[in-house]
């Protein structure tokens, strides 16, 4: 890799941030921030939980807030010194109560995971029953894997979707609550391409006494921009990432009603964070902010247009689409239509400048390590300003990375040169 700025990508995105200075004390690390801007221009970025952030949302990222520590709430903090971080918290707060009409808000979380433990410690003991989606069928790390916490302090019951259809049985998971009696149900999936039926979800909870926890981490951006139904309402907590679909900073937040306020914030801190990174909060601001505006609604909704094009496409190349099709930004293939496996398909895609997932199926045959399947997303290529127009000239070039054909990068490299993720601009 070379120090000099020489893509488009490169250049803009170095102007004004101090970005020199780097470059002068520690032109090794420069080099890989360089490299990481350069793989992110020039590659097509389809993986389901990526996206871009504005300009304003790395400002924010790159603010001397990353100096302040912050343990606590706004106005009860640990140490001086907290009150201009704690106007950017409580804007943050303001910004997220009002955009999915929560009463309660924290967003200090500094990942999914860490809102979905918080939820569990707000709401569980270890050992408590929690019926989930099981992960060989979109589920989370969070909803029970055995290397998680979720699995080991959690006796985890898994349900699933129909064999055929990969659609969710909610008549299966009514049976498996009424026979476990679950302490929480959660939902929210990390490959569910559908929009999930929260109301019957609260109704089974309803049934058993349950808590209803739904994992919003990949949709909540669509909820924002009005292309996906609002999990609030039906939720005693909602969980999420404020990347991927809501397009800011990498961290995590979580929305619940009033009664449960001090239950969660205790959860997040003191028992399970320490003092909060607040040139992430401030970030969140910012993109929670973008996500009220029409030009964000606007945005979300041609995500889910970009979404089902592709998906069409995608079956025409000869891919097995899960569910037949999508609600939301992601799709899940299988490509053993085309002689491949999906770890072989992310090879092969990622040689030729594609970057997407290997995924296990529903009912696969194949290890996880392998998987017969691929999952993508468009919400980073739609931040991009891709529109239906282009998910057929992407689908061809997945097929043709899979059947290995000869000259793909270039062709890549050609689409994605049209769509600079960071056009020119000045911090």
């Amino acid at each position: 890799m070379s120090t000099t700025a020489e893509t488009a990508g490169q250049t803009t995105w170095a102007t004004g941030t101090g970005f020199e200075q780097l470059r002068t004390q520690d032109p090794e690390l420069a080099d890989v921030v360089l490299g990481e801007v350069q793989r992110q221009s020039n590659c097509l970025q389809l993986i389901a939980g990526e996206n871009f952030t504005s300009p304003a949302v790395l400002a924010a990222l790159g603010s001397p807030l990353a100096n302040k520590y912050a343990e606590g709430y706004p106005g009860q903090r640990h140490h001086a010194g907290c009150e201009l971080v704690d106007l950017a918290e409580r804007l943050a707060i303001e910004r997220a109560t009002r955009l999915f009409g929560a009463a309660h808000a924290n967003v200090q979380p500094y990942s999914g995971s860490s809102a979905v433990l918080a939820a569990y410690a707000a709401l569980l003991v270890p050992g408590d029953t929690v019926l989930a989606m099981a992960l060989p069928h979109g589920g989370h790390l969070t909803h029970g894997s055995e290397s998680n916490f979720s699995g080991r302090w959690f006796h985890i019951v898994g349900y699933g979707v129909t064999r055929g259809t990969d659609l969710i049985d909610y008549d299966e998971v009514r049976r498996l609550a009424h026979q476990h009696r679950p302490k929480a149900i959660v939902c929210g999936s990390i490959a569910y391409p559908r929009h999930i039926d929260h109301a019957a979800f609260r109704e089974i909870a309803d049934d058993v006494g349950a808590y209803l926890i739904v994992d919003a981490a990949h949709t909540l951006g669509l909820v924002a921009g009005g292309a996906a139904p609002n999990p609030v309402p039906y939720a005693d907590v909602v969980c999420a990432t404020s990347h991927k679909t809501l397009r800011g900073p990498r961290g995590g937040l979580i929305l619940c009603g009033a009664d449960l306020a001090q239950r969660i914030d205790r959860a997040v801190f003191p028992f399970s964070q320490g003092g909060p990174h607040m040139h992430a909060i401030a970030a969140k601001a910012a993109a929670l902010a973008e996500a009220a505006t029409p030009a964000f609604a606007a945005y979300a909704h041609q995500v889910t247009a970009n979404a089902r094009a592709l998906a069409e496409a995608l079956a025409g190349q000869g891919l097995r689409i899960s569910t037949g099709g999508t609600d939301t930004h992601l799709i899940t293939a299988n490509v053993s239509p085309l002689g491949a496996t999906g770890a072989q398909a992310r090879g092969w895609c990622a040689a030729a400048g594609i970057v997407l997932d290997k995924h296990t199926l529903p009912y696969d045959p194949e290890p996880s390590s392998v998987g017969s399947g691929i999952r993508l997303g468009t919400a980073a290529v739609t931040t991009q300003g891709m529109g239906t127009d282009e998910m057929p000239q992407v689908a061809g070039l997945i097929a043709r990375a899979v059947r290995q054909e000869r000259g793909i990068a270039q062709r890549v490299a050609q689409l994605v040169g049209g769509f600079p993720p960071y056009p020119p601009y000045q911090t």
